[in-house]
């Protein structure tokens, strides 16, 4: 599958069906949705402070930065590693490798700009801007440089940081998805005839919520509030193995997307790629070691690395859907750890 391919499967789709399945709320019992799969299960304290208690050594943070407050989670020692997740999720996506980390690095989990605890500003979500955040949070907390790693949108912002602040980036690692650039905007507006289903054909990506999610107001009022029926249809679509984000992570996610501006800012970050790609164009060739680590997205991740930087590496997770830090964490680590370290001072 060539990156082309699979960032040319772009169209708006329709969310009829999506918006007839019921909505659920967080204190009645579960109803199946149009395939039979519950969309709320747990109702259990889905809180930042009770999922930072399930992981003894960490704790939640807080600090305001680039005219945003950022929400992060840390915990461990050494080296500065941050940890950026991406759409619709929170920090909670690095939940399954944030223990084994912290034996070896300062572990920080960023809830970025409009995510989960953090500020949901009007504006300022391109990924240059967003870098900056992440810079400023760093100053704060007195690192000079740090391992980079982002998945999905995180993993834009990662790229974005790494270009912007290359003698503050250590590493970047980049989790499934590259940084928007040209390709993306030549993108068409259907699938290929006969490839769109349930499950994301990898030969045949179509990305439909690209347009959809570039329209302001619409989605909120469609959303907000009922943010897992737009969750569940990606995670059944984007997921080889379902359980791997189970009803808890699943309400975590809902709940982060149905606070107040939770959808709009989420959609922010796409509604900023046309800005991001004419930052892309300005870039150079980055000049640290990087890291792919992929899924479905293991084609685009190795052509983008291997031509818009000098020293990269990327490796597919076959039993891996798009959430690879939930779907196979160890797979992750086995690639994440011996790179960090053959990069690290110790």
């Amino acid at each position: 599958m060539s990156p082309k391919t699979l960032k040319a499967q772009l169209g708006l789709a329709v969310l009829s069906l999506a918006l007839a399945l019921p909505l659920q709320s967080f204190a009645q019992p579960a109803k199946p949705d149009a395939e039979g799969t519950p969309i709320i299960t747990y109702k259990g304290d889905v809180s930042d402070d009770a999922l930072v208690a399930t992981l003894p050594g960490f704790k939640n943070g807080f600090a305001e930065v680039n005219g945003v407050r950022l929400h992060y989670v840390t915990g461990g020692s050494g080296e500065a590693l941050v940890l950026m997740p991406g759409w619709p999720e929170t920090w909670w996506a690095y939940h399954k490798v944030m223990p084994t980390l912290a034996k070896h690095y300062r572990v920080i989990a960023v809830d970025i700009r409009g995510m989960g605890a953090s500020g949901k500003p009007e504006d300022g979500y391109d990924k240059k801007n967003m870098a900056k955040d992440i810079r400023e949070l760093l100053a704060q907390l007195g690192y000079d440089k740090a391992h980079i790693v982002g998945h999905d949108i995180g993993a834009q912002v990662a790229w974005s940081y790494a270009a912007n602040y290359p003698k503050s980036t250590s590493t970047l690692t980049m989790l499934d998805v590259t940084h928007p650039d040209q390709d993306m905007a030549n993108m068409p507006m259907l699938p290929q005839h006969g490839t769109f289903g349930p499950k994301l054909d990898e030969d045949h990506a179509y990305l439909w919520w690209f347009a959809f999610h570039q329209v302001k107001g619409l989605p909120e009022k469609m959303l907000q509030g009922r943010a897992e029926i737009e969750h569940d249809w990606f995670f059944r679509y984007l997921l080889k193995d379902e359980s791997a984000i189970d009803a808890r992570d699943r309400a975590v996610y809902a709940a982060a997307y149905n606070r107040e501006g939770g959808v709009r800012a989420g959609n922010a970050w796409y509604q900023a790629f046309t800005q991001d790609i004419i930052h892309e164009k300005g870039y150079a060739k980055l000049q640290m070691p990087v890291l792919g680590i992929a899924g479905p997205g293991y084609t685009w991740v190795n052509a983008t690395l291997k031509a818009k930087a000098i020293d990269a590496r990327t490796y597919k997770l076959p039993k891996s859907g798009h959430y690879v830090a939930e779907e196979d964490p160890e797979g992750t680590l086995n690639y994440l750890l011996p790179f960090l370290k053959e990069h690290s001072d110790r």
